[in-house]
């Protein structure tokens, strides 16, 4: 069988499928290049080195989480939209774990100039709009929706609610719960020092 021509784009979503297989952790250049076929130097003319690839698959991850995010929150507001959002991003978590997991490293310049990191902000503004939190307010929220959403899936993924109960089912609608509580009492003085 004839292999296909190799291209960046190829050889990120090699890696891609390589990080929701066996982890992010085990996508390195060589581990690529054997799942390609192909020798590890026959893929530096398309990608610079080991942190390239990773951002590779960072932006790729992005671009993926924020069509489902697109299509989750179309035509909905409020509540509706932030359930949309946080489920989007919970089920793209379970459904490519390598990926997100390529999400929850630092980005480089490459991953933050993307138009997909780009998307995610025009759609965490959106999520917003649905709020009265004023626009000078949003990176915070912004900062509040991530930290809160990632580190409940961080500690899902790890086995975190595994040996208690309730059902991290119930604990997940809560969470959403109160953000949207959180986000519709968002306070009016922000209390920043410059």
């Amino acid at each position: 069988m004839e292999r296909a021509p190799l291209s960046s784009s190829a050889v990120i979503a090699a890696a891609a499928e390589l990080a929701d297989a066996a982890g992010f952790e085990a996508v390195t250049l060589s581990a690529v290049a054997r799942r390609l076929g192909v020798q590890a130097p026959s893929l530096y003319s398309h990608v610079r080195d080991r942190e390239a690839l990773l951002d590779g698959v960072a932006a790729r991850a992005l671009g993926e989480l924020s069509e489902r995010i697109a299509t989750a929150i179309a035509g909905r507001a409020g509540r509706d939209a932030l359930d949309g959002f946080a489920t989007a991003h919970r089920e793209f978590a379970r459904d490519s774990p390598g990926r997100w997991q390529s999400l929850q490293r630092r980005a480089g310049d490459a991953v933050v100039r993307s138009d997909a990191a780009r998307h995610i902000v025009t759609l965490n503004k959106a999520v917003l709009r649905g709020y009265d939190v004023p626009e000078d307010q949003h990176v915070h929220a912004v900062r509040l929706l991530g930290a809160t959403i990632n580190g409940y899936l961080a500690l899902e993924r790890i086995g975190g609610f595994d040996h208690s109960a309730p059902s991290p089912e119930v604990s997940w609608r809560k969470t959403v719960q109160a953000l949207d509580a959180l986000l519709r009492a968002w306070p009016t003085d922000p209390g920043e020092n410059p």
